[in-house]
């Protein structure tokens, strides 16, 4: 190997690396919950009342206050919202709830979740399995589930979190333009089972209803294919600059040359070409369907 050559991580180096960025997430999560937790406590004896009696107020039970007060539970925006009302925080607690949401993504989904909340235009062709924003959570956690090495359930279920709350830019105002070219096979694939996949195509059908919405099918049949080298996500903001999104098993990275950027844009230009339009998607997504 010269100099000028990269050497490539091994098995172990890379799941090394894994283990490490997922308990940093850990880390992050734990130290956000955890002043949440004791700010919580402080309002609350501040204003005299026990944990039952808080509970009562805001419509939870008396052991899950004293979770989120513990740390052991992530509290839901309507926790720190209608807490905050009850114990005349100020905002104080009402404020912690872009904090706790950002905590719940790992570092790298971070970056592409604000890449995603600027984008007016996205292009993405998923092909190994459904696209992330179109998944249905059982679908997501059945992925998680089949991570190796082999997630906790606590981490589990905060991706899954993760993942459903991207999903927000579905239903956006003003709504982004978005563009979905999927593989045949990962609409055959049952990941997580029949009655999950079953659920998932539903969803699609649901999502590829909305007006700002394209989801278009690749044929298995296709004698050609214009994205053979892997997934693809582009992102247009609205000062119209156009980045791309790479990532390979554990491996993501922002692109932004121009050229390469280009390039990328021009094989999801033919790929959507290749693909079945989306009037004929849908109605092949529904027969699927009614085969699973």
């Amino acid at each position: 190997m010269t100099d000028q050559q990269e050497r490539q991580p091994t098995n172990n180096e890379t799941q090394t690396q894994q283990r490490q960025e997922w308990q940093e997430w850990d880390e992050d999560i734990s130290e956000v919950v955890r002043t949440v937790g004791k700010l919580v406590r402080v309002w609350r004896e501040r204003a005299g009342l026990t944990q039952a009696e808080l509970g009562a107020r805001i419509g939870y039970g008396a052991e899950q206050v004293s979770s989120v007060e513990r740390a052991r539970r992530i509290p839901k925006p309507e926790f720190l919202t209608s807490a905050d009302e009850a114990l005349d925080a100020c905002g104080t607690l009402a404020a912690l709830v872009e904090d706790v949401a950002r905590a719940r993504y790992p570092r790298k989904v971070r970056d592409l979740a604000r890449l995603e909340a600027d984008a007016v235009e996205m292009g993405a062709y998923a092909d190994t399995v459904i696209h992330g924003l179109l998944q249905t959570e059982d679908y997501a956690r059945a992925l998680f589930q089949m991570h190796r090495p082999t997630l906790s359930e606590d981490t589990v279920e905060r991706s899954v979190a993760a993942r459903m709350a991207r999903q927000e830019i579905l239903h956006r105002h003003p709504a982004p333009f978005l563009s979905f070219v999927l593989e045949e096979v990962t609409l055959r694939r049952p990941i997580g089972g029949k009655m999950v996949l079953r659920g998932q195509l539903e969803r699609l059908l649901e999502i590829g209803k909305l007006r700002h919405v394209e989801i278009q099918v690749m044929p298995m049949e296709r004698t050609s294919h214009a994205a053979l080298g892997g997934s693809i996500l582009l992102l247009e903001s609205e000062c119209g600059d156009m980045i791309t999104y790479v990532e390979v098993q554990h491996f993501s990275r922002v692109v932004t040359e121009r050229k390469d950027v280009r390039v990328l844009h021009s094989r999801l230009g033919s790929l959507r070409a290749q693909a079945l339009p989306p009037p004929e998607s849908l109605e092949y997504i529904e027969q699927l369907q009614g085969e699973t």
